[in-house]
């Protein structure tokens, strides 16, 4: 062992020989939560779980009988580092219905769009550099920054999504004190976890923004599709094919357990992006990319789609009605589609403290601060209406209710109308701010 090792001990005798970049590892708040919201018992209001029933089994059961019977030699072969061409053809139509032109050389298949994020990452990030992001934003992205040894530095959104004028700050700031920014990731529709959708006239100014400053634009997009009542604007990628790399997703409109997901990005970074998927897992899953074209090919998937839509439509409904009835006193935002509903609590409570009242009451939400890499959040929680039934969600938000009440209860009895932890100092408005609702 040498000086520069730390020795090992009796839980990891290993620790001396891990990389430095390790150290950015942990388990994020939402995974740690599954172990205890799965149990049938606790109405979780927690995971951003597509709900995979409403997929017809039948239909899905007779393309795998027909996979098998004529394309399994193929399907159960290695296939081509950036994906099935046949798969990138329906991805191609997929993205046409947002207004993402693209060919389908330009597209590159990846183990949903987590694998993405991070083969970007993985292209574009040195210790100590800098990611912009939404403040809050999505846990999973903040893992894998993290895994990389970046700084992640927050800017807030509100109703209309990122700010602006806060982005220009920023990115001033950071300059200004030589920190190397290398991209700006944000999630444009639906966010995960605000729930708010970046306004048409945003777009273009932040594109602007990205485009001036010479900051490539990450655009993770799984919940486009899934809109309640309008569209969405169009992608930022549409506005500057050259300055963003568009990630898109099966797991939300069609189901998770076959992750794949895709990238659409400029020539240069596209073409490391196979190279370094290739290095990650030589090949996609060939079984995934024949079963999913197979499937789009032969079942009205627009109809599927709309039902997905018409499901979650259903359950937000439930969830702000119930928000209205048991929990008034609190405020939230009102999603135009996606998963999502972000809450923001009373000045005295904290959400991550709260929690293990709340799964002792049989409910489960996802506390603010896994959404931010700098300790904020506590205010808040997400609460994801897209799993449970309307039934299940009512009772949830019942539960939900009890708790609210209780901690505010115990701390106003012990410590007046104070906070008996105060929250993290926030340096900027968090998001949404309490007139969302």
């Amino acid at each position: 062992m040498t000086d520069l090792q730390v020795p090992g001990d009796d839980l990891d005798p290993w620790l001396g020989a891990y990389a430095d970049r390790t150290s950015g590892l942990s388990v994020s708040e939402v995974r740690a939560l599954f172990a205890v919201a799965s149990r049938p018992e606790v109405v979780s209001l927690a995971g951003g779980m597509p709900y995979v029933r409403a997929i017809p089994r039948e239909l899905l059961a007779t393309a795998i009988d027909r996979l098998l019977l004529s394309d399994a030699a193929s399907a159960l072969q290695y296939g081509s580092g950036q994906g099935l061409p046949r798969l990138r053809e329906h991805i191609l139509e997929i993205m046409a219905l947002e207004g993402v032109e693209a060919s389908i050389d330009d597209v590159v298949t990846t183990t949903g769009s987590q694998q993405a994020i991070d083969l970007v990452s993985k292209l574009f990030l040195d210790p100590g550099d800098v990611v912009i992001a939404e403040g809050p934003s999505y846990v999973g992205a903040l893992g894998v920054f993290r895994s990389y040894q970046a700084d992640i530095v927050h800017v807030p959104l509100d109703a209309d999504g990122l700010i602006p004028e806060a982005l220009e700050a920023t990115i001033a700031e950071l300059r200004t004190v030589g920190k190397r920014l290398k991209f700006l990731y944000t999630v444009p529709n639906f966010h995960n976890p605000a729930g708010v959708t970046m306004s048409a006239e945003r777009r273009p100014r932040i594109v602007e923004i990205c485009r001036r400053e010479n900051l490539l634009i990450v655009e993770d997009n799984p919940y486009g599709l899934l809109w309640f009542d309008t569209p969405p604007p169009p992608p930022l990628h549409t506005l500057n094919p050259d300055g963003v790399v568009y990630l898109g997703s099966f797991s939300k409109t069609f189901a998770p357990g076959f992750r794949v997901g895709w990238a659409v990005a400029p020539l240069a970074i596209r073409e490391k992006l196979v190279l370094a998927a290739e290095s990650a897992i030589l090949s996609p899953s060939s079984f995934a990319h024949y079963l999913i074209s197979e499937y789009f090919e032969t079942v009205d998937w627009h109809s599927q789609i709309a039902r997905f839509r018409d499901v979650y439509r259903e359950r937000r409904d439930a969830m702000l009605e119930a928000l209205t009835t048991h929990l008034p006193n609190l405020s939230w935002n009102v999603p135009d589609g996606g998963f999502y509903v972000w809450v923001t609590l009373p000045e005295e409570l904290h959400s991550k403290q709260m929690l293990p009242r709340a799964v002792r009451e049989l409910v489960a939400y996802t506390p603010g601060t896994g959404f931010y890499a700098d300790g904020q959040g506590g205010g808040q929680m997400r609460l994801s209406f897209c799993y449970p039934t309307p039934e299940e969600i009512r009772l949830g938000i019942q539960r939900l209710a009890s708790v609210v009440g209780g901690e505010l209860e115990l701390v106003r009895a012990f410590a007046g109308t104070g906070s008996l932890t105060p929250r993290t100092p926030e340096h900027s408005v968090t998001s949404p701010p309490p007139d969302l609702r």
